[in-house]
């Protein structure tokens, strides 16, 4: 569980810095320059993302359950996760108007993802887990959401065109994952 932790510590801290530490990381990257800050961000995101992943599964080898969680919690779980594969999506693809109408579409997609898997899961682990990038991409979205009405930002509008490539591509990649990656990479089947 220790791993976990320091996993989550450094990867979700090394992500939080916009959200309690932005001036902080201004002053460091007008003093160090920005290439420094994204070499140190992608270092320290890395190490905390291994320690997490290696963390959580050694958890699962000696689980602590703390609620019963029905079979049904999993069908809604990959449910849920096909609208946050289609945020994921419309934060890339460009000019797509889920991304011009909801300004930050990657952190609203990590809610749903963990707020799922928080539904699905009941150990410990999964609380520590899932619940933590829940209560990040809460933090997150307030923060960006405020940064860009203190810095007046405006969104162009988003296409028809890309929008419908953008569900898509959020469709095919969910229907991937919950198909068959999720099942290769992780040991569980979401429908199975």
């Amino acid at each position: 569980m220790t791993l976990l932790i320091l996993g989550l510590v450094l990867f979700l801290g090394i992500h939080s810095t916009r959200i309690f530490a932005e001036g902080w990381r201004s002053r460091f990257i007008a003093e160090r320059g920005a290439n420094t800050w994204k070499g140190l961000y992608t270092v320290v995101s890395l190490l905390g993302f291994a320690l997490l992943i290696w963390g959580y599964g050694a958890a699962r080898q000696q689980p602590v359950v703390l609620w019963s969680a029905p079979t049904w919690t999993r069908h809604l779980a990959a449910l849920l996760t096909m609208p946050a594969f289609v945020l994921l999506a419309a934060a890339y693809v460009p000019g797509n108007g889920i991304k011009a109408r909801l300004h930050h579409p990657m952190v609203l997609g990590v809610k749903i993802w963990a707020f799922s898997h928080l539904v699905a899961n009941n150990t410990l682990a999964d609380l520590l887990l899932f619940g933590g990038f829940l209560a990040w991409a809460v933090l997150s979205f307030r923060a960006a959401r405020g940064r860009d009405r203190a810095a007046g930002t405006r969104y162009a509008a988003g296409r028809p065109l890309m929008t419908v490539v953008t569900v898509l591509v959020g469709l095919a990649a969910w229907a991937g994952f919950a198909f068959w990656a999720h099942a290769a990479w992780i040991g569980v089947r979401p429908f199975g």
